[in-house]
């Protein structure tokens, strides 16, 4: 130890037999010897745990620390004797202790002392100083008696019921009194005081450390030096820490390490002392002779010697304890104990860095960076974090920061969020401290950060982004070091930087993730929107298109996260909500950048008003206003120009962002409530006028000529465009458009003539239109319940004609009509069909729309060719190609969910879902969520015919497959081996629920087979039937099924067999196989989904085979579940119930008609719960939901309890799986297939 003082013992005595007194053990090579042959006992407890390395490996880490300390054990007892022998105060010395003590007291003082110590820090209620004062006084009544206390005391905080006894302390070692204590360890459970849980313990482990720094603090100048309390506590603490119980060892270490922070603030101050003797020695002794006192000099001699003699017991204290419980526990297996030990060892280096900040201390924190737990690494980066603040203290760090820079870098990229951002909080420090440290590799692997999704580790990368790029240039441009105000140079050096940043580093295509990332640490400087301003009118600002492009992006996500107050999407935050002094703070930015932007607005639009990506954004600054100041302020006039220049974009750009930014933009502004509304919807009727009027004449153009040159067309179709955008937001009503859009719509579905680039708007304008005019029926029907039937006939007349007009427009040439004409399909079908009427609207009951079997069969073949079609391979996600795809993927991802949405919502028939079953394992990567949430909404809404989809699926797939390749050798292609799949994969959709998919099962594998031997061979042929690898799939359902479904199956498969011509000389494998999966031998059937135990089976023999052959043949043909099949024979139910395991088990073994019965249980849970269960059912079960319960029959009064008994146990699992009673209705609300909190990417 290059610090502390290894000359220095722990033991201090008057007599060289105080080495074998009882808790003096040695905490040299006594100690080593200790910790390994006496404390590491074989006990049978749950909670022990070994040290993370081998002793050996702990020996060579900390040779050079042991042997010294061992070595110097005998020097320094004597030494010690020798250097105070005139001690006056009555110290309990240990070989003293037990004569005193038994002469001197009764015998009920023999017993160990009350737990008031415990029970007192426990409460938390007392003064910790007057709790340790106490305890001083009754130590220097009784010394013996107030040590036991203070042993007891720890003992009980390490969850242990033993106590030390004053005979036990007389007579036994450390490593009896511990083994002895473990022994006496309470097994009941894994917790002790400082993990148990409840608000009893919740503030044990504060109180506890609080009392031992009390106790070290209010005894520094006394007993803090005596030989014999702080030697044995050391000891005892030394010896359980080295122990196998966890809970020794955690609380133990946990004493040490505060009682070494306490020393050391000790030792500190003794330094100081020190210190302050040597300069009033330095300052008497130069003194003229005249003026010296000798009296004065040799007392400050006598206190500098006083104060060296405590600085070494000192520094031998923590020595001991350094080298005793640091050393080893540093590397434990408990996290939590490593966590202590790195979390005290920086508190030293800060508070005595004259002693521990070496590399020989700075290297444990260095190793244990690469620890795996995520607390462990926390407490390495806090520790070093306060190293790094103290500029003082850098220099001291530089050959530990030379070899650990590299992993605290890394650290960067940690998998936990909180370890990374205390990573890069921690390179700010050294970024700030140390000059030159951190190279250009080293910052740029940090940079890219500041786009991650968690917004606590963007920030902090933002605000090292800022130091390190931004803060350099951006101060040295400033007026005045002490101005508050920057000067607008450094405002626009600030933009530039920044602007420099996101273009050259290609990092990410979104400045709003940076504008996120450095508003914490640079938010004033983005909320100069002055600045900003200036520089996108500026005539000549020397900004390429990209950078004005960024600077607007820049200034519309400083707008909106100032009025917001919340991250971009896709960044989290852990935060709930403002705090109402940042709340005041966004009312307040709002209102100033309101009042900022709002005049120049307009200036900004029509400079760039000629470019779509530009005016885009700009127009959605509005959002971001408080459009009240307007009037509030009376700046109309700048309305006005606003309103002016809104229209010149729209009559200008036909691209879809500008035109649905200025659309909402005027929705904004034509609020009502407003004082200006009357103007803003002027300028709305006028903007609307000239829209129509101009597609009027273009119309009439296109309808009476044959042919229109690109520009007409292309003008057709940006109006098209514009009345559409506008017609999403606002009611356009009055301007009448349907009729005209219809006239083109039909003349191009007639003709062919009509360009798609004019179709496609004309189709989302009528569609509007539409919704327009059923808001208005609702809303009137609402007032006026007998809503004129003639309006709603011809409302849903033009309904149905636009309806025809898709229909037709899915067989048209071009994709996008196609993909806009379902769309457009699926929702106007989803919004007419009968829930529509659901909430008092049942005057709208004529409107009502269920579409024809050919436009179901049109809508199932689009979802074929245009959905579940295979899409190239995808690269990394980087070249045009790539995102092509993505979008591609997104849009037939759309379509689909349509698709879906039809089928729960009840518009298609339900058998049309096999199309998109039949294909979840294929397309499960691209579709599987949308698919798997469907399947379940379809088994809430009805199970039997989910389960009937399902099989139809596989039906399908089967026939089509066996019309590509025929029956011979089916069963081993890939197609084939997919099949197998997906059937696994619809079996685990069933869930855990046997008993509740009981029917279901068996009515699924009754229909398999039948199609599997639907088709027969020619008479005379040996030919196996053509579906019969069909009972293949079925094998996958098998595990689902009960014992007893299994053997009437099995007979009902022969009984279908039979009927076959003429059987071949070998059976058939894929009957083979499906018997295979029916055997009792296979067990799958009863497996626990939870993965249980089960207790041991024999094969069904004897009276259960004759029992097989006994089955009536009108049994074999219904194989329903309410047909009851003979009670095995010889089963008792009264046995059943009283039968305890052990003679249960031995039964078995012995074989006999309780095999019948074993065979007979339905094993849904945990066998061994079901036997020791000592309770029977008499009252019989009677669901009342119409599910299964109503239509099970159960097959005996032994299945009758066990299914009672293992439906209760479903019950209190609190299965994920709904009651057949609440199931949710196609009529439910809010049933949206693309919501992503509602869609699970797992597997079933």
């Amino acid at each position: 130890m290059p610090t502390l003082r290894s000359s220095s013992s722990l033991l201090h005595s008057s007599s060289p037999s105080s080495v074998s007194s009882p808790l003096q053990g040695a905490m040299g090579g006594g100690q080593r010897s200790l910790s390994v042959s006496s404390l590491y006992v074989n006990v049978p407890c749950d909670d022990r745990d070994t040290d993370q390395t081998s002793e050996g490996d702990s020996d060579s880490l900390s040779a050079d620390e042991g042997s010294d300390f061992e070595d110097s054990l005998k020097r320094n007892m004597k030494k010690r004797a020798a250097k105070r022998p005139l001690k006056t105060t009555p110290v309990a010395k240990h070989p003293k202790k037990g004569s005193r003590m038994v002469r001197g007291h009764s015998q009920k003082e023999s017993e160990p002392p009350a737990s008031d110590l415990f029970d007192a820090v426990k409460a938390a209620k007392s003064d910790m100083q007057s709790l340790v004062d106490e305890w001083l006084e009754s130590y220097k009544q009784n010394q013996d008696a107030g040590f036991l206390e203070l042993i007891n005391f720890f003992i009980r905080s390490c969850g242990c019921k033993g106590t030390v006894t004053l005979e036990m302390f007389k007579k036994m070692s450390n490593s009896e009194i511990i083994r002895h204590l473990t022994e006496q360890f309470n097994e009941d459970s894994g917790d002790y005081p400082l993990t148990a849980p409840g608000p009893s313990w919740k503030k044990f482990q504060g109180s506890f450390c609080e009392f031992v720094r009390t106790f070290v603090y209010q005894c520094q100048y006394s007993l803090l030096y005596d030989g014999f309390p702080m030697d044995n506590l050391i000891s005892l603490l030394t010896g359980l820490s080295d122990s196998q119980v966890r809970a020794f060892r955690h609380t133990s270490t946990l004493a040490a390490m505060k009682l070494m922070t306490s020393l050391v603030r000790v030792a500190l101050q003794l330094s100081l002392h020190k210190d302050n003797n040597q300069r009033q020695y330095e300052a008497e002794r130069n003194k003229g002779p005249g003026q010296r006192a000798p009296e004065r000099l040799e007392s400050l001699l006598e206190k500098r010697k006083e104060l060296q003699e405590h600085q070494e017991e000192i520094e031998g204290m923590m020595n001991a304890l350094f080298r005793g419980v640091f050393v080893h526990r540093y590397r434990d297996v408990l996290p939590e104990i490593r966590a202590i030990c790195i979390e005290e060892i920086g508190s030293w280096m800060q508070s005595y860095s004259s002693s521990f900040l070496t590399d020989s201390y700075l290297k444990y924190i260095g190793w244990t960076l690469h620890d795996k737990h995520r607390e462990v690494r926390l407490k390495c980066l806090k520790a070093l974090k306060g190293l790094y603040s103290n500029q003082d203290l850098t220099a001291r760090l530089e050959l530990f920061t030379s070899r650990f820079k590299d992993r605290m870098v890394s650290m960067v990229m940690d998998r936990e969020y909180d370890v990374a951002v205390e990573a890069v909080k921690l390179l700010i420090l050294i970024l700030k401290n140390m000059e030159g440290v951190l190279t250009d590799a080293d910052c740029e692997s940090i940079y890219p950060v500041v786009y991650a999704s968690n917004r606590a580790l963007a920030s902090a990368a933002g605000e090292f982004l800022y130091w390190k790029l931004f803060f350099p240039e951006y101060e040295t441009r400033m007026v005045g070091g002490r101005e508050r105000r920057r000067s607008p140079h450094a405002q626009r050096t600030f933009f530039h930087l920044l602007l420099s940043f996101f273009v050259e580093s290609e990092l990410h295509d979104h400045a709003a993730y940076l504008v996120d990332s450095l508003w914490d640490c640079a938010g004033p400087q983005l909320k100069d929107w002055e600045s900003l301003t200036s520089l996108l009118l500026e005539k000549d600002q020397n900004l390429g298109d990209v950078q004005e492009s960024t600077l607007i992006e820049i200034l519309v996500s400083s707008v909106r996260q100032a009025s917001e107050g919340h991250p971009p999407v896709g960044r989290v935050t852990g935060r709930k909500g403002l705090t109402a002094k940042e709340r005041k703070i966004q009312v307040d930015d709002k209102v100033k950048l309101t009042e900022h932007l709002i005049p120049l607005l307009p200036q900004l639009l029509a400079k760039f008003s000629a470019d779509a990506e530009k005016v885009a954004p700009l127009l959605q600054l509005l959002n971001y206003f408080d459009l009240n100041i307007y009037c509030t302020r009376r700046l109309e006039k700048h309305l006005e120009l606003f309103l002016q220049q809104l229209q010149e974009v729209v009559v200008k750009h036909a691209e879809p962002a500008v035109l649905e930014a200025g659309a909402h933009a005027l929705y904004l502004l034509c609020n009502p409530e407003f004082t200006f509304f009357s103007r803003v919807d002027f300028a709305r009727s006028q903007l609307v006028d000239l829209l129509t009027d101009r597609f009027q004449q273009e119309l009439e153009e296109l309808l009476q000529s044959s042919f229109l040159d690109e520009d007409e067309v292309y003008s057709l179709a940006a109006t098209l465009k514009r009345l559409s955008a506008f017609y999403n937001a606002h009611d356009l009503t009055r301007w009448e458009l349907y009729e005209p859009c219809y006239r083109l719509l039909r003349k191009a579905v007639d003709t062919g003539e009509v360009p798609h680039q004019v179709i496609l708007p004309a189709l989302t304008l009528v569609y509007f239109s539409i919704l327009w005019t059923l808001t208005h029926l609702s809303g009137s029907g609402a007032s006026q319940p007998m809503s004129p039937q003639k309006q709603l006939l011809s409302f849903k007349g033009r309904m149905v004609a636009f309806c025809e007009l898709c229909q037709s427009c899915l067989s048209d040439v071009d994709p996008e009509i196609q993909e806009q004409a379902f769309v457009l399909l699926s929702d106007l079908l989803i919004i007419f069909s009968p829930q529509m009427i659901v909430g008092g609207r049942e005057f709208l009951r004529p409107l009502v729309f269920l579409p024809e079997a050919t436009l179901q069969s049109e809508l199932a073949s689009f979802l074929m060719d245009h959905v579940f079609i295979q899409p190239g391979e995808l690269g990394k996600g980087h070249s045009q190609e790539d995102h092509l795809q993505i979008e591609q993927l997104h849009q037939r991802r759309r379509l689909l969910a349509g698709f879906c949405k039809l089928l729960l919502f009840g518009v298609l028939e339900m058998d049309a879902a096999s199309d998109v079953f039949k294909h979840y394992n294929k397309f499960y990567n691209d579709y599987g969520d949308i698919i798997k949430e469907t399947l379940t909404r379809a088994r809430q809404i009805d199970r039997s015919h989910c389960s009937r989809i399902l099989l139809l699926s596989l039906k399908q797939l089967y026939t089509e497959l066996l019309q590509e390749q025929g029956p011979q050798g089916l069963n081993e292609l890939p197609a084939f081996i997919e099949m197998r799949d997906l059937a696994r994969r619809f079996a685990l959709s069933f869930g855990p629920q046997q008993l509740q998919n009981r029917d279901l099962v068996v009515m699924l594998h009754k229909e398999g087979i039948k199609f599997s031997l639907s088709e027969l061979p020619p008479a005379g042929s040996s030919s196996q039937p053509p579906n019969l690898a069909f009972l293949e799939l079925l094998s996958e359902f098998s595990p689902r099924l009960f014992h007893q479904d299994k053997q009437l199956l099995l007979c009902y498969l022969e009984k279908c067999l039979q009927r076959v011509s003429k059987a071949p000389g070998h059976p058939w494998g894929s009957v083979t196989t499906y018997c295979h999966s029916l055997s009792p031998v296979e067990n799958t059937a009863e497996a626990s989904p939870q993965g249980y135990p089960h207790s041991k089976k024999r094969r069904i023999e004897g009276s259960s085979r004759r029992h097989k052959e006994d089955i009536s043949s009108s049994q074999e043909e219904s194989l329903q579940l309410n047909s009851i099949p003979p009670t095995p024979t010889l089963t008792s139910t009264a046995v059943k119930c009283r039968q305890p395991l052990e003679g249960l088990e031995e039964m078995e073994e012995e074989g006999g008609s309780e095999s019948e019965f074993t065979q007979g249980q339905l094993l849904l849970g945990t066998q061994r719960s079901r036997f020791l269960s000592p309770q029977r059912f008499h009252t019989s079960f009677n669901p009342s939901g119409p599910g299964l319960g109503n239509r099970l029959t159960r097959l005996s009064l032994m299945e009758e309890d066990e299914d009672i008994e293992e439906l209760e146990v479903q019950n209190e699992s609190g299965g994920e799986w709904q009651d057949p009673d609440k199931h949710s209705f196609p009529s439910e609300p809010g049933l949206d297939l693309l919501d992503s909190t509602e869609l699970n990417t797992e597997d079933f």
